[in-house]
C-alpha cells in the first residue's frame, strides 16, 4: 500500500472574499463586494516597553492593545441603464459620510477556498476615488478602520462533505 504525497501550494493574494452585512444585526444579509483589485489586512499590535531592573537588563515587553484595518481597491461597479451602483459599493460610500452608527460596516472576509482563515468585525470607512488618466477604470481606495475587535469565525465558504 503506497502512502499518499502531501503536496502544499502557494496561496495566492486574491485567496481573499470580502462581504458586507446590507441588512441588520438581527437578520444579517451578507452581499459580496465585487471589484476587489487588492486587498490587504493587518491587526497592529500595540506593545509597550516594560523592562525593569530584575531582568539582568534584558528588555521586557507587553503587547497591551491590538488594532486591525483593511486596505481595499475596488473597481466600482454601476448599472447604467437604471442608473445605480451596486448595493455594497454605495452602502461603504454612504457609510463613510455618516456619523455615530450609520458610520460602521459590518464586515466579514474569508479564504475563498474554504481554507479555515475567516475574520468578521465592524469598522469606519475611508472612501477615495482613485481618479486617472482617460483610459483608467474607475477604482477607488477604501480603508476600514476597526471598531472594536476582529473576530475569528468559523469560514462560511467550508463545504462539509
Amino acid at each position: 500500500m503506497t502512502t499518499p504525497v502531501e503536496t502544499t501550494e502557494t496561496e495566492l493574494a486574491r485567496e481573499w472574499r470580502l462581504e458586507v452585512n446590507i441588512g441588520t444585526a438581527e437578520l444579517p444579509d451578507w452581499q459580496l463586494c465585487p471589484g476587489v483589485r487588492e486587498f490587504q489586512p493587518s491587526a497592529e499590535p500595540n506593545i509597550e516597553d516594560s523592562s525593569d531592573y530584575d531582568s539582568d537588563g534584558w528588555a521586557g515587553n507587553t503587547k497591551t492593545a491590538q488594532a486591525w484595518e483593511l486596505a481595499v481597491t475596488i473597481r466600482r461597479k454601476a448599472n447604467k441603464t437604471s442608473k445605480v451602483y451596486n448595493d455594497v459599493h454605495e452602502a461603504i460610500r454612504l457609510a463613510s459620510d455618516a456619523y455615530g452608527e450609520a458610520n460602521l460596516v459590518h464586515l466579514r472576509w474569508m479564504n475563498r477556498n474554504g481554507l479555515p482563515e475567516a475574520y468578521e468585525g465592524k469598522a469606519i470607512p475611508t472612501w477615495a476615488p482613485a481618479g486617472g488618466e482617460y483610459s483608467a477604470l474607475g477604482e477607488v481606495e477604501i480603508t476600514f478602520t476597526g471598531d472594536g475587535p476582529r473576530t475569528a469565525i468559523e469560514n462560511p465558504l467550508v463545504v462539509t462533505p
